[in-house]
Order: structure tokens, then C-alpha cells, then sequence
């Protein structure tokens, strides 16, 4: 007499309930992408920014002058004295700006400013949406630009 053979494969049943489940992953993927987007929107915009001040510093001191970094908080805009035009942002992002006094041109509109040795005027930009933010701080001594999600201690 022969052992009973081992099935091999898999029955129908167990082929139905994978594609079921990969149905209802597929079906629930969008939704959570489009959850995510905000926070990730957030994210990029921040490192855009960051990305703006950094290179307002390197040109400072490759062209050896003074090089502002000037952002509108109302309108949403930020851009480096050498840039014609402004980038915007997104107006669902909201936007504070602390900087020096002499730095401010009107309700609104300011600017970090970064001098040729590397310091700057210091400063800080506060990125918020949908219960997440984000803080630039730009050290005035060494003109550092750092991304931290902790409030700062003078906030």
C-alpha cells in the first residue's frame, strides 16, 4: 500500500483569499497616501527652505558680500537676493519668521541676512500644517542652518 501523497501547491481556496487581500491592500493604498501627503509636502517644503538659506550663505562667501535671505510670511514666497523670481509656498503651509529688527521691511516680510566670513543675523522659521512643524534655526555666529521638529528655547 501506498503512503498518502503531500499536496502540492495551493487549492483554489488559498489563491482566492491572497488575491482578496491583495484587493483590499490595493484598494486602501490611495487613502493612505493621500494622508500622508500634507506631512510630506511639509517636509519638503521645510528642506527647500533650508536648502535656500544654505545656499544664501555659500554665496555670500564665494562672492565675498552680504547675501539676504528674504521670506513673506503672508504672501507665502521666499527668495535669495540673486533669484529674480520667488518660489512660492504652498498657502495651506503657515509661516512665522523671527529675525533681527533691522532685518524686517514690513508686517510680514523679513530677512536673514549672511556676511561674508559665514555668520548671519541669525534667525528662525517656524513651517506648520496639520499639527506638524518644523523649525529652521540659522545660528547668527556661525551661520549654521539646521532642520529640528523641537521648539527652540527662546520661543
Amino acid at each position: 500500500m501506498n503512503p498518502p501523497r503531500e499536496p502540492n501547491g495551493f487549492t483554489l481556496v488559498e489563491l482566492l483569499v491572497v488575491l482578496l487581500i491583495l484587493g483590499l491592500l490595493l484598494a486602501l493604498a490611495p487613502m493612505a497616501f493621500h494622508r500622508a501627503m500634507p506631512s510630506l509636502e511639509l517636509r519638503t517644503t521645510t528642506r527647500e527652505v533650508a536648502g535656500a538659506l544654505r545656499s544664501t550663505r555659500g554665496a555670500a562667501i564665494r562672492d565675498n558680500r552680504d547675501a539676504a535671505f528674504t521670506l513673506d510670511v503672508e504672501e507665502g514666497w521666499y527668495r535669495r537676493d540673486s533669484q529674480a523670481d520667488a518660489r512660492e509656498i504652498h498657502p495651506d503651509i503657515d509661516l512665522k519668521l523671527l529675525t533681527a529688527t533691522t532685518e524686517v521691511d514690513s508686517e510680514g516680510v523679513g530677512r536673514i541676512r549672511f556676511f561674508p566670513d559665514g555668520t548671519s543675523t541669525g534667525g528662525q522659521i517656524t513651517l506648520a500644517r496639520d499639527g506638524n512643524t518644523y523649525y529652521i534655526l540659522v545660528d547668527w555666529l556661525s551661520g549654521r542652518v539646521e532642520i529640528t521638529d523641537k521648539v527652540a528655547e527662546n520661543e
